[in-house]
C-alpha cells in the first residue's frame, strides 16, 4: 500500500448542492468552509474528491 497523504480542503458551501455531493463532502471528513482533511491516497478518495472537485481543493502532502 502507498502511504501518500491528499489535503483536502472545502473551499466553496454546499448550500444549493445535490444532496449526494452533500454527503460525499461530509465522507470527505469536511464539514465547513476552510475545513480541512488529510486522507490516504486511494482510488475511492480520489473519485470522492473528483465528483466534488467544484467544491474543494486538493493537494499532495
Amino acid at each position: 500500500m502507498s502511504n501518500k497523504k491528499l489535503k483536502v480542503t472545502l473551499v466553496k458551501s454546499v448550500i444549493g448542492t445535490k444532496q449526494d455531493h452533500r454527503a460525499t463532502v461530509r465522507g470527505l471528513g469536511l464539514g465547513r468552509v476552510n475545513s480541512t482533511a488529510v486522507l490516504e491516497d486511494t482510488p475511492a478518495v480520489r473519485g470522492m474528491i473528483h465528483k466534488v472537485q467544484y467544491l474543494v481543493k486538493s493537494e499532495s502532502v
